[in-house]
């Protein structure tokens, strides 16, 4: 298959499952409302919220079936937004160990063979590395940091090269990390550094690191 035919011409053609691509696209569109939702409650940025967490279980499952039944949905069977909705859901599914490690090396393999961008291997490579203590790639995983409360990147593995690594999957240089800023009131510091505890407990828990 001709890599650069457009989404229409690949739904022309018959090779895009259309049933496959608007269950994806359904899928991802659920996480993110029930996000949203939780958002405007002001219920995100500390411990996992379970139902949050229940979308992303159920959302896995069922793209197991899916893969299982498919393969991996790349662009050439689900469309561009059912390719990226299948990597949003692997991403998500942060609690499965396995099946992020399987599907990495899924990714891979298609954004090797053109079905996919690489970028999609990348941004999951360094979510692993960042959920198992190891320094990230590519500069996708941001933290909030206890100290002055600014977003930044989780450590990185050759904070020189990092922009080339990015270049090479298609990704923009790293935006500018922020310089330091005035300390965190007490309160506010001890709140990010015990969420960040949390968390670090939550994937010990699930097999991810050593707590």
């Amino acid at each position: 298959m001709d890599t650069v035919k457009t989404f229409r011409q690949l739904v022309e053609s018959g090779m895009v499952d259309e049933d496959l691509r608007r269950e994806l696209v359904a899928m991802r569109q659920e996480d993110l409302r029930v996000r949203q939702e939780f958002l405007e409650a002001g219920e995100l940025g500390g411990p996992y919220v379970p139902r949050m967490e229940a979308v992303h279980l159920e959302n896995a499952a069922r793209l197991r079936v899916l893969i299982a039944q498919h393969g991996w949905p790349a662009e050439n069977i689900a469309g561009k937004d059912g390719a990226e909705a299948a990597w949003f859901i692997a991403q998500h599914a942060i609690g499965e160990p396995e099946f992020q490690h399987q599907v990495l090396q899924i990714l891979r393999q298609a954004a090797a063979e053109g079905r996919v961008p690489p970028w999609h291997a990348a941004y999951l490579d360094d979510r692993i590395a960042m959920f198992e203590d190891r320094p990230q790639r590519f500069g996708s995983q941001w933290l909030d940091d206890p100290r002055d409360g600014r977003v930044r990147p989780w450590t990185l593995a050759d904070a020189e090269q990092v922009n080339e690594l990015r270049a090479s999957v298609g990704l923009e240089p790293l935006r500018a990390i922020p310089g330091p800023g005035p300390d965190l009131p007490a309160d506010q510091s001890e709140r990010i550094e015990k969420n960040q505890r949390w968390w670090q407990e939550w994937l010990a828990g699930k097999g991810w690191r050593r707590a």
